[in-house]
């Protein structure tokens, strides 16, 4: 092997190792970013009067909440009791292999625990967190609806609330921190959703940037 040969294999691996490692610390910086959105949108997640409170979906067990959505009905139960809220829409639709929609789940839930019927909207369509904000903003707009509260798990919240501003939602976040699920496990996988949401909606700018140019 000639001496320019070996210098030039040198060269390739000194750029790969700079482009790796230029790679790691933007994967960490971004990561950092997110996790502070994470923790700036809890600390604004302060309860406040609105038209109505949107309960995001989970699993449902069976034909029951799972215990993680089950705190989440629980914390709306408290807003709806404590007078913030006169009115509380289910939101999730069918999971698979399931008989019953996540929103039916959650509103024999409230039932059972004492909200009227009449109280409870549903939106049974949804089939991801984007799809719930959506679907919402359809049934409060039906219903002369204009501000909410978002219900959901502090790691969600950050998300969730950068979907409502997309669809020019008004919303206040209501965050419960878990008892029965791992935190640090759910935290990391919502940096991996935040930024597939917002790589997603870059491309889409990107793409109808292109097409008006």
């Amino acid at each position: 092997m000639t001496y320019t040969h070996k210098r030039s294999k040198k060269s390739m691996l000194r750029r790969f190792l700079v482009c790796l490692a230029l790679m790691l610390a933007i994967g960490v910086s971004w990561s950092g970013y997110c996790w502070y959105q994470i923790e700036q949108t809890l600390q604004k997640a302060v309860p406040t009067h609105a038209d109505v409170g949107i309960v995001l979906g989970a699993a449902v067990w069976g034909e029951k909440p799972s215990p993680s959505l089950q705190e989440r009905l629980n914390e709306a139960l408290s807003l709806y009791q404590d007078g913030y809220v006169p009115y509380l829409l289910v939101s999730g639709g069918l999971g698979e292999g399931k008989k019953v929609t996540e929103a039916a789940a959650m509103r024999n839930y409230l039932i059972e625990h004492g909200i009227p019927a009449e109280k409870i909207l549903l939106e049974s369509q949804s089939t991801s967190t984007y799809e719930n904000l959506l679907y919402s903003q359809q049934v409060m707009e039906a219903h002369n609806m204009r501000d909410a509260l978002i219900i959901s798990h502090d790691y969600h919240l950050a998300r969730a609330v950068v979907m409502a501003d997309s669809l020019g939602m008004s919303v206040s976040p209501v965050g419960i921190e878990s008892k029965v699920l791992f935190g640090p496990y759910h935290r990391s996988r919502e940096v991996l959703a935040l930024t597939h949401w917002e790589f997603s909606r870059f491309l889409l700018h990107s793409l109808h940037a292109v097409i008006l140019a």
